[in-house]
């Protein structure tokens, strides 16, 4: 085994996969082609430049933190197993039928998901738990052995079990895995019992699907990624981020690979959450922008707002209801808008739209010279002067301003009588303006005013435009930490042990039980411990509780955070005070005379975060060096201005810039409004701040 002080954060990306290694606190870090079809290829290559990088040998590794976006991609490109489905007799569809809200009211059009699992794959058997957890018709044996038979006949390769309310009673689901382990050894369960033990039967339902369709897809790849570790002499421990923003053995995750859905961008919220604790900052908006998506995230007093349920695939790429939900621990991360390559095009209202095709690497946008003809946003970032096209991902990629320009006037200037540089203009307002509308209802559904809060960017393509973002959402501080380019690897490096247990158990505060309250959470906490044990057997482990409540009659419940103290001496009237300061937090206002109901319990344990050294600020060091001019068009007074253009290496502590200006280096680019000022601080983090407000 190597040593444990050396360690190495993976993120599988769509186009990238990014390695960093850390080595006595410095980090090194590259960017190599993701490779589809064999995944852990990329790894060994990466692996190897930054050990070279670091001047160690893979034997010397003590660690490897990897997330990946395969099961997302895997669920989106329907890539998974052949896959069956065993649940109560009279609930064949719910998968098809999903739940009765339509996102989009008066679409007589609407497209709906295909649920993943066809109807002939998926087979009933006869039992009935009811809504307390009563057994109301027995299993027999008989027929599960009947339907095994089946099941194997047809040749799947994994078996999903749902049984309605099995998430108060998992005897008749544990009763079914025992028959197929006898009379299908080679086939994979999965349990909804285990991998998502709450209430509402579509969402379980579809969760555990997920698990099945996708598990014998990561548990070959875990496995061979393991083995080509150790035959490049890297025999060390291997953990998975997961969606909750916590790390997992690989054994938890071959059997819960619905866990890493998501663990990407989790990953990035975690990097943005580390930043916020060195610069003692509790309201933190995290912005991660790539080549596809923009996502972001609320963080406060450094811990990022976590859900139960997502959804992933939506065939309408950002209505809420349009894909398939999850229930799992998930950190919040919205989709907001575009990524770099997105493709612009005009709506039959004459409106410029941009998204959700988007140009990838083959042929990309218009300005890689690829025969790309649509304009993308990097086109018109492009035109506006953003990005220097002799100097684009460190002078790897050479690109062409004229052809951008013919892709602007072509799809956009004929039709609405502009020049390219009015569409670009355009182009570049509609994503801005979109993201931060988006992030304007996100933080309105939770309670929160953005123009108290602090950007925290990353991501490619993020820097480019969360200066403007800032200007729309009336945010005076953003900060552009270093590594931003590969910020959820270095996430991954930050990132706690942990792992939730949660579980569906109905209770009235009127009926209020504290001792089986007391025993339950107790059990949770067990469950959640056992788990981040078998990754870590010495440090400490905390607790957190949480509780999901919600007013008699309401369709969803909200999360209600708990003390150790308050979780084992519950108190009805304590639940109460809680429930109702988070819900006027949110809502502004209490219901007066209703009664209040529990639907979800959950424990999550964690090791204790990493102590983060908060940063001393750096004194004012007067102007930074300039390298030289661009013209760049500045959107908020709309027309070309003279910017300042400086290389962010040259930058040293405690330099400034006044905006226009361009602030550059190899991974990305920092535009600065004429709005706006930046100051280098002492980790090389870029400081941006509205000119005369105080950081």
């Amino acid at each position: 085994m190597g040593n444990s002080a050396i360690r190495i954060g993976v993120d599988i990306g769509g186009t990238f996969t990014d390695v960093v290694i850390e080595v006595e606190g410095k980090q090194f870090s590259t960017k190599v082609l993701t490779t589809y079809i064999a995944p852990e290829n990329a790894i060994i290559d990466g692996l190897h430049q930054v050990c070279a990088k670091a001047g160690v040998a893979p034997s010397d590794i003590g660690q490897i933190i990897h997330g990946t976006t395969l099961a997302t991609n895997a669920l989106i490109e329907r890539r998974g197993a052949k896959t069956a489905l065993i649940t109560t007799e009279g609930f064949r569809d719910v998968i098809e039928m999903r739940t009765e809200s339509r996102f989009e009211q008066y679409d007589l059009n609407l497209t709906l998901p295909d649920p993943l699992i066809p109807r002939q794959s998926r087979f009933t058997i006869s039992e009935r738990v009811d809504a307390t957890g009563g057994v109301l018709l027995d299993l027999d044996r008989a027929e599960i052995e009947a339907v095994a038979d089946q099941i194997n006949a047809a040749g799947y390769e994994s078996i999903a079990v749902g049984l309605i309310h099995s998430y108060l009673n998992p005897d008749h689901e544990r009763m079914v895995r025992d028959v197929l382990a006898e009379k299908l050894p080679d086939v994979m369960v999965s349990l909804s019992s285990e991998v998502s033990p709450q209430m509402r039967e579509y969402e379980r339902f579809n969760t555990v699907v997920a698990n099945a369709y996708i598990k014998p897809l990561m548990k070959s790849y875990l496995g061979r990624l393991k083995g080509r570790l150790e035959d490049e002499g890297a025999d060390c421990s291997v953990f998975l981020m997961h969606s909750g923003g916590g790390i997992i053995s690989i054994e938890s995750a071959a059997d819960f690979p619905v866990r890493l859905v998501e663990s990407g961008p989790a990953g990035g919220a975690v990097f943005a959450a580390n930043i916020a604790a060195r610069y003692g900052l509790d309201k933190v908006l995290s912005f991660d922008m790539g080549g596809t998506t923009a996502k972001i995230c609320l963080i406060k007093n450094q811990t990022p707002k976590t859900s139960h349920v997502f959804e992933v695939a939506r065939t309408y790429r950002f209505k809420k209801g349009s894909g398939m939900p999850i229930s799992i621990p998930v950190i919040d991360m919205v989709e907001i808008g575009a990524g770099g390559g997105s493709l612009a095009h005009i709506d039959s209202m004459r409106q410029i739209r941009v998204g959700p095709e988007s140009a990838g690497s083959e042929p990309g946008p218009a300005c890689y010279g690829r025969g790309g003809e649509k304009p993308a946003v990097t086109d018109a970032d492009l035109v506006l002067g953003k990005l220097d096209p002799n100097n684009f991902a460190g002078g790897s990629i050479q690109l062409h301003a004229d052809s951008s320009a013919d892709a602007l006037v072509n799809v956009l200037g004929k039709t609405l009588d502009m020049d390219a540089q009015t569409a670009a203009f355009g182009l570049a307002e509609v994503v801005d303006e979109n993201m931060a509308n988006a992030a304007r209802v996100h933080a309105v559904e939770n309670g929160e005013d953005l123009s108290e809060y602090t950007m925290i960017a990353f991501g490619g393509a993020a820097p480019l435009h969360a200066g403007r973002l800032c200007e729309k959402l009336g945010v005076d501080r953003l900060l552009v930490p270093t590594g931003a380019g590969v910020g959820s690897a270095i996430g991954f490096l930050r990132a706690p042990f942990s792992f939730e247990a949660n579980r569906s158990v109905y209770m009235k505060l009127s009926d209020f039980k504290p001792e089986v309250i007391k025993s339950l959470l107790t059990e949770l906490q067990d469950e959640a411990t056992g788990f981040v044990r078998s990754c870590d057997a010495t440090s400490d482990i905390i607790s957190e509780f949480k509780v999901y409540m919600r007013y008699t009659g309401q369709g969803w419940e909200i999360p209600t955070s708990l003390s150790a103290k308050q979780a084992m001496s519950p108190k009805a009237d304590t639940f109460l005070k809680l429930f109702e300061a988070d819900y006027s937090a949110l809502f502004g206002r209490t219901v007066d005379g209703m009664d209040v109901e529990i639907t979800v319990w959950s424990v999550n344990a964690t090791t204790p975060p990493e102590q983060v050294a908060q940063i001393a600020l750096a004194s004012d060091a007067g102007a930074a060096t300039v390298a030289g001019q661009r013209a760049l068009f500045d959107p908020a007074l709309a027309t070309v201005t003279d910017a300042q253009l400086v290389l962010r290496n040259d930058m040293k502590a405690g330099q400034t810039v006044q905006g226009p200006a361009v602030v550059t280096e190899d991974e990305t680019t920092i535009i600065v409004p004429s709005s706006r000022q930046v100051t280098a601080q002492p980790d090389g983090t870029i400081d941006m701040t509205t000119k005369g407000a105080q950081a």
